[in-house]
């Protein structure tokens, strides 16, 4: 179901101040204001719970909860969760891990906005 920008809440759990910036950069421009942060695995869990956000863009390595752990907390609260992995590290069988747990699609870091900009048009109703 394509969703409008203003609709859409986007969760951005990853423990780099930075990483979290350059994402934030590229969800902006859509109009799309509600960005949640988390600055490890546990803080995104609880952050889901609470506000159940529509997209999810989530580091492998955090602290406190590692990446796996957090994708299979989400996916316990909502199995239908869109769950992007943005990582700087992936390894065949940790990508395939991701997508088992149910990560919708992995992203290499660093990542370019337009890789963003790609997975945001596909989800987003009329954008262009």
């Amino acid at each position: 179901v394509a969703m409008r920008a203003e609709d859409v809440t986007i969760l951005i759990g990853d423990n780099s101040v930075l990483a979290r910036k350059q994402l934030k950069d590229a969800i902006v421009p859509f109009g799309i204001s509600r960005i949640l942060d988390a600055a490890d695995g546990q803080e995104a869990v609880e952050l889901y719970k609470e506000h159940v956000p529509d997209i999810v863009f989530l580091s492998l390595l955090m602290p406190e909860k590692d990446g796996a752990t957090t994708i299979s907390e989400i996916m316990e609260i909502n199995p239908n969760a869109d769950i992007i992995v943005v990582s700087s590290m992936g390894t065949q069988s940790q990508i395939k891990q991701t997508f088992q747990l149910g990560a919708k699609e992995f992203i290499q870091k660093p990542f370019h906005s337009q890789q963003i900009t790609d997975i945001l048009r596909s989800r987003l109703e009329g954008s262009v």
